[in-house]
C-alpha cells in the first residue's frame, strides 16, 4: 500500500531586515528570531535494502538542503532589497557585514516565496515541497503551499 506522507522540519535562524517605503517603524533596521517549517510530501521507500527504508525522505538531508539554501544565507544577516539606495546599501555593508541584497522588499511574505524556490529545486526527483510556514514573530507568519502555486 503506497502511501503519501508529509514530514515536517523545524529550522529557527537570526535575521535583520529593512523595509524602505513601509509607512511604519519597520522601514528602520530591526531584527527577528525566525521559524521556518519545512514540509515535503512523498511516499516512503518500500525495499528493506534501501537504509532509507520507510523514510519519505531523511530529515537529515532536509536539514543540509536548508542549511545550504536559507540558513547559510540568511542566519545572521541584514537582508535588504537590491532597489534601495546606493548609499544606504554601502553604509549597511560596512556596518552590519553580513548584508543580503535581494530582489524584492524582504518582507515575510517575499521571504518565504524565495525560500520555497530554493529549496524545491535540491529536493530529489520524489519528494515535492508541500508547504513552507515562516514565522518572523511569535504570533505572525507567511505560508506558502504548493496547491497554491502550481
Amino acid at each position: 500500500m503506497s502511501q503519501v506522507i508529509r514530514i515536517t522540519k523545524e529550522f529557527t535562524f537570526e535575521m535583520s531586515h529593512v523595509l524602505p517605503g513601509y509607512d511604519g517603524p519597520c522601514r528602520n533596521v530591526h531584527g527577528h528570531s525566525y521559524r521556518l517549517f519545512v514540509t515535503v510530501a512523498g511516499i516512503p521507500v518500500n525495499n528493506a535494502l534501501n537504509p532509507k527504508n520507510g523514510m519519505v525522505m531523511d530529515f537529515s538531508d532536509m536539514k543540509k538542503i536548508v542549511m545550504n539554501e536559507i540558513l547559510g544565507i540568511f542566519d545572521h544577516a541584514v537582508a535588504i532589497p537590491g532597489d534601495m539606495d546606493r548609499e544606504k546599501t554601502e553604509t549597511l555593508k560596512k556596518m552590519f557585514g553580513n548584508t543580503i541584497v535581494v530582489d524584492y522588499q524582504p518582507t515575510c511574505e517575499n521571504l518565504v516565496t524565495d525560500f520555497a524556490m530554493r529549496i524545491k529545486n535540491q529536493l530529489p526527483a520524489d519528494v515535492k515541497l508541500y508547504s513552507l510556514k515562516l514565522y518572523e514573530t511569535a504570533t505572525s507568519f507567511a505560508e506558502w503551499f504548493s496547491s497554491d502555486n502550481e
